[in-house]
């Protein structure tokens, strides 16, 4: 077993060697005047992502095969763990993670390589340049600091065990989704620096990355939907998003991706704001490697960090800091030049709209930056340590949420340069109405409502049903061949998301007692019988399962079976929440146990609208497939 981490690690480094010799092919290869890539940048971007693949394979084999010479597998697997979790510990610490991002990393320079031969010469390989510079970094990075071939003598008989709470499903995924979400903004990064050498930044740049971009955040956003799947069922909290730091470290590129895919679209179609897309092009890689640094530096106390010593946290802050100052001089001496000659912007025009809407979500980005970032400082300089919470986000954005969708709302259905606003009255005046009867029958339902409340379901439900109108008119009309339905979609999933997390907010209750077997809990109309406890043997841990009947005014809707978990490696107890979901409303349930008691510590919890929430993200998804396929069929 041990010559599959020998041959890992030497693929690791002839990976490092490739990506120089890519560096020196590609320096020379900028002298020569010709049209066409130099053959050998081909062959050794071939063999870069052979070596890489073959490294991260033997990571892989190595858990399987429990390999318990490689002090990354001892500290994350153990013998009895279900194959699913062994290769899925592959990735499910700092070592091993740190490979799959770099095989990622390499991916997006290969397949930029091979699909962009109808771009410029200089600027294709300015990109290759760049990118394997990130590459080159964190192999050393990995190398040096983060070894996940690290040897052990003597050879432990078993390992420690992945943390409990990980061995998930949703966790064998989150993390590779994510990791395309962060890496793919490298290309991007690496393709602005370049392209502002080459005085390449137009409306031909914008089209060709535009995919790139596209494909980013797509990845981004079905990865931190998977996180908040698992933290809502796994965690055991009753809730999918908390306002953690390290969640707002994957929100923070997430929101800079989406404001440079709108922005990028303008420089497309009016060939403008060259800068401001180049900044945030910027802005989104800085943004992800800030993101890494905090999960990978030890200075979060988080279920989603990795336990980092702080000499990898100085490596990432330093590499960053690199990365960063480089993009600056760069733009500093290559900036693109500025909007056309005579160029107005008109307050009623598709651009106005979306420069609009990216001031409101670089203001969400700010916001979220600095609630993350202001305890760190705060505890580094003063030694005070504080949390910022829920409560801060909700005071801040909240507000800015209503306006942010009515610009949504609008912005849509305005043309470019500029738009005629007799011909939007009708359209806005009957989706108001609509609006306004809805929001006075949801008044009806709600006796006590905050006002900000009813302005979110009014923008929300205005913002609704304008893009229900538009998709059916799209549907109708063949001869558009769908090119809109992607972004409709898209808006109405988050139009539809907002609104059913407002009434997720209202509607939700709870209930926590200590209880022992034959007591009852109740909440509202609702009750929950504790009928049995049962002890079952599992693989690798005793499961304590509870049964409780659930029942509305006396009729029964069903059964939740909330469970202990105890676990020998490594010994922990967990408990995992049942879950009794339906189209409006799920029921949640969790227990734990009372030391020297018979008592069971029970929460009972009403959660509406969970699957709105979660067909709302998957309808954000599909719509961002749906405009890349669009792209790609252009």
């Amino acid at each position: 077993m041990m010559i599959v981490g020998y041959i890992g690690y030497y693929s690791l480094v002839f990976t490092l060697i490739f990506s120089f010799v890519l560096l020196y092919f590609s320096f020379q290869d900028l002298k020569k005047k010709n049209f066409y890539i130099n053959k050998n940048i081909y062959s050794f971007s071939f063999l870069q992502i052979l070596s890489i693949f073959l490294c991260f394979s033997c990571l892989i084999l190595s858990f399987i095969q429990s390999d318990f010479s490689l002090a990354a597998v001892y500290e994350n697997s153990h013998t009895q763990k279900p194959l699913l979790y062994k290769i899925s510990g592959t990735w499910g610490n700092h070592e091993g993670s740190l490979i799959l991002w770099i095989l990622i990393l390499i991916l997006f320079s290969f397949l930029f390589l091979i699909l962009s031969k109808k771009q410029p010469k200089k600027y294709r390989i300015g990109t290759i340049i760049f990118q394997n510079l990130i590459i080159i970094g964190f192999i050393l990075f990995s190398i040096f600091t983060s070894n996940a071939f690290e040897k052990l003598f003597p050879i432990p008989k078993e390992g420690l065990g992945l943390n409990p709470i990980l061995q998930d499903p949703a966790l064998a995924v989150h993390p590779p989704t994510l990791y395309v979400g962060y890496v793919g903004s490298s290309i991007f990064f690496s393709s602005a620096l370049s392209a502002m050498i080459n005085n390449y930044v137009g409306s031909d740049w914008a089209r060709l990355i535009r995919p790139w971009i596209l494909i980013s955040w797509i990845f981004l956003t079905l990865g931190i939907f998977l996180g908040s799947v698992w933290a809502y069922y796994e965690l055991g909290w009753g809730g999918f998003w908390f306002w953690d730091p390290v969640e707002n470290a994957s929100l923070l590129p997430w929101l800079a991706i989406t404001a440079l895919f709108h922005s990028i679209l303008v420089l497309e179609k009016r060939g403008v704001f060259h800068s401001w897309v180049i900044v945030l092009a910027i802005s989104s890689f800085t943004l992800s490697m800030t993101g890494t640094f905090l999960v990978r530096s030890g200075i979060l106390n988080s279920v989603h960090t990795f336990a980092s010593d702080p000499y990898r946290g100085i490596y990432i802050l330093t590499f960053l800091f690199s990365l960063s100052l480089m993009a600056l001089i760069i733009f500093y001496f290559y900036q693109p030049e500025s909007n056309k000659n005579n160029f107005s912007l008109n307050f009623l025009s598709k651009e106005f709209f979306i420069l609009i809407n990216n001031w409101f979500i670089i203001f969400f980005l700010v916001t979220v930056l600095i609630g993350t970032i202001y305890p760190i400082f705060l505890d580094v300089i003063k030694e005070v340590k504080i949390s910022i919470g829920p409560p801060f986000y909700h005071l801040v954005l909240v507000p800015f949420i209503i306006p942010f969708m009515a610009f949504m709302a609008v912005g849509p259905k305005l043309n470019w340069i500029k738009t005629n606003l007799n011909s939007l009255k009708k359209d806005f005046l009957y989706t108001a109405i609509i609006s306004l009867s809805f929001i006075f029958g949801l008044n009806y339902f709600i006796q006590s409502f905050k006002i900000i409340y009813l302005l979110i379901f009014l923008s929300a439900l205005f913002l609704i049903f304008n893009l229900t109108q538009e998709i059916f008119l799209l549907i109708k009309n063949k001869k558009n061949n769908f090119k809109k339905l992607g972004r409709h979609i898209s808006h109405f999933g988050f139009s539809l998301l907002i609104f059913s997390i407002a009434l997720n907010a209202i509607f939700s209750k709870e209930n926590t007692a200590n209880i022992e077997i034959g007591q009852d809990l109740y909440l509202s109309n609702y009750q929950i019988k504790f009928e049995s406890v049962e002890e079952k043997k599992e693989k690798n841990f005793i499961s304590i399962i509870g049964k409780f009947t659930l029942l509305d005014k006396k009729k029964s809707l069903g059964v939740l079976k909330p469970e202990i978990r105890i676990y020998e490696q490594p010994k922990t107890i967990t408990s995992e929440v049942s879950i009794l979901s339906h189209i409006f409303s799920d029921f949640y349930l969790n227990m734990s146990y009372i030391q020297n008691e018979e008592l069971f510590n029970v929460r009972f919890q009403y959660k509406p609208f969970m699957f709105f929430i979660w067909s709302s993200v998957i309808l954000i998804v599909i719509g961002g497939f749906l405009s890349l396929f669009n792209i790609r069929k252009k």
